[in-house]
């Protein structure tokens, strides 16, 4: 029995580094969020690289508000969904926040060459929009179940907005600002998730 746990052992050491002479990739944060392929088709080697660190340090910051932007829209979507059922965007959305979608998709639709945010018109609403359709009188029925205080989410999204602005337009945020990001979008998850 002493012997085979040992073999077995051996065998796994003998087997890990054998993965590593042969290339295995270490596991490395970075890489998570950072593609070497993508980054040469961007031709990212042209760019000084100060800044390219800049930006690296952002990557993380920038896919958790691009997820929860994204998460956002389907939560609005589902709770939506399921009070209006296929008639969600005309009777859930407010006619200003439908006009402006409306005019962002076919301005988009003319730029053939460039790809679409997507096929839902949810997709076209502003980040700050998406507060203002869960909390308006109209709405707030259907989603105080899961968010308890208007108030209360208008300044996550006020607070997460101001941030992602900075993010969406290249710019650097500090330590303080991005454990901020992250306590709200922690507090958002554990209060919707009913």
């Amino acid at each position: 029995m002493k012997n085979d746990l040992y073999s077995f052992i051996f065998r796994g050491v003998l087997t890990e580094e054998n993965l590593d002479k042969n290339g295995r990739m270490k596991y490395n944060p970075e890489a998570i969020y950072y593609s070497e392929e993508i980054a040469k088709k961007l031709n990212l080697n042209e760019i000084d690289e100060k800044y390219i660190q800049q930006s690296k340090s952002m990557i993380t910051v920038f896919a958790a508000v691009t997820a929860f932007e994204n998460a956002t829209r389907d939560f609005a979507y589902s709770v939506l969904y399921d009070a209006f059922n296929t008639d969600w965007w005309e009777n859930g959305i407010q006619k200003s926040i439908k006009e402006k979608a409306l005019i962002r998709k076919e301005k988009e639709s003319k730029l053939r060459y460039l790809s679409n945010r997507g096929s839902e018109l949810l997709s076209y609403v502003d980040f700050e929009d998406l507060s203002k359709i869960m909390t308006s009188s109209d709405n707030w029925v259907y989603f105080e179940p899961y968010l308890n205080d208007q108030e209360w989410a208008r300044k996550i999204f006020s607070d997460l907005g101001n941030s992602r602005n900075v993010i969406m337009h290249s710019g650097i945020l500090d330590e303080f600002d991005i454990t901020r990001i992250g306590v709200n979008i922690r507090d958002w998850l554990r209060q919707i998730n009913v």
